[in-house]
């Protein structure tokens, strides 16, 4: 299977302000620039899937159309990470003590008494043991920065609590309607 991982466009958020799950909307032309150049290197008729964010949906709904794929289908576990009491702050504003002690335990801290990310991984792994069930040929995730770094760590045979670390302490690199293609 040939997985197209595309992370969500631009949210219409402050710069340095935590987010995570927030349903946050995005401007149309961050989503007519973000489909535009998927369009020539995203495959036809394949099946599509999206994180339920508006963030996601916005440009799961406009390339469903153009590449005659059926309506994506919206699934929770796509969802980015939750970030509890932290959500729509200012990272200069979470507590130093608090970030320390995410840095000093990345896959079971709870930031902001959300979820950790082993609990992401978790949701992430059921997802995508359930997609390869499927046994299709492509599939597109339009999703979030941290599920697509936990989706690529799925590759590695990697069991969950190595797959979370794994995407932990991957450096974000991933920009705003970038693409990842992942062979299956």
């Amino acid at each position: 299977m040939h997985l197209y991982l595309v992370r969500h466009p631009r949210p219409i958020v402050a710069a340095n302000t935590c987010y995570g799950r927030t349903d946050l909307a995005v401007a149309a032309e961050e989503v007519a620039l973000a489909h535009a150049s998927l369009l020539p290197v995203l495959p036809r008729k394949a099946m599509l899937f999206s994180s339920p964010l508006r963030r996601c949906t916005e440009l799961s709904v406009s390339l469903a159309d153009t590449l005659d794929c059926a309506a994506p289908t919206y699934d929770e576990r796509l969802a980015e990470m939750h970030f509890g009491d932290w959500e729509m702050r200012s990272w200069d504003d979470i507590p130093r003590a608090s970030v320390n002690a995410w840095s000093n335990d990345m896959v079971g801290y709870q930031p902001g008494g959300g979820e950790s990310v082993l609990q992401v991984a978790q949701r992430v792994r059921a997802f995508r043991d359930e997609l390869t069930e499927l046994n299709i040929e492509h599939a597109i995730v339009i999703c979030h920065a941290g599920i697509i770094r936990l989706l690529a760590a799925c590759e590695h045979g990697l069991s969950i609590p190595e797959m979370a670390l794994y995407a932990a302490q991957k450096p974000h690199k991933i920009r705003y309607g970038e693409l990842l293609v992942v062979d299956c």
